[in-house]
C-alpha cells in the first residue's frame, strides 16, 4: 500500500505542479555556505550538541555534523542551524 501511495504522490507532483518537498514529505534544506542551514519538513529533534544535530524525518533521519553548532530558531517543522557545517547525511529507514 505504501508503494502505491508514493506513486500517487509522485504523479500529483507532475500533474498538479505541486512542490515535491510538501507532497513527498521530504526535507527542504537551504544552506548559506557552510555557516547556516535552514531545514523544513522535519518531525523533531532527536539529538543535539555543539558537534551534531540529528532530526527525525518521515522516512528516516538527517544527521548534520559540524563545529560550534547552535540552533537559532526552532518551530514545529523548521530549524535554523548556525555554525561550521561539515557533513550532512541522510539515513533511510529500511
Amino acid at each position: 500500500m505504501k508503494k502505491w501511495s508514493r506513486r500517487l504522490r509522485r504523479m500529483a507532483v507532475g500533474v498538479l505542479d505541486l512542490p515535491q518537498d510538501v507532497v513527498l514529505e521530504v526535507p527542504r534544506i537551504t544552506m548559506i555556505g557552510h555557516l547556516q542551514m535552514y531545514i523544513e519538513n522535519h518531525r523533531g529533534v532527536l539529538q543535539f550538541s555543539e558537534n551534531e544535530l540529528r532530526l527525525l524525518l518521515t522516512n528516516g533521519q538527517l544527521l548534520v555534523i559540524g563545529e560550534q553548532l547552535v540552533i537559532r530558531a526552532i518551530l514545529k517543522e523548521e530549524v535554523l542551524l548556525e555554525g561550521r557545517i561539515g557533513k550532512i547525511t541522510f539515513i533511510q529507514n529500511t
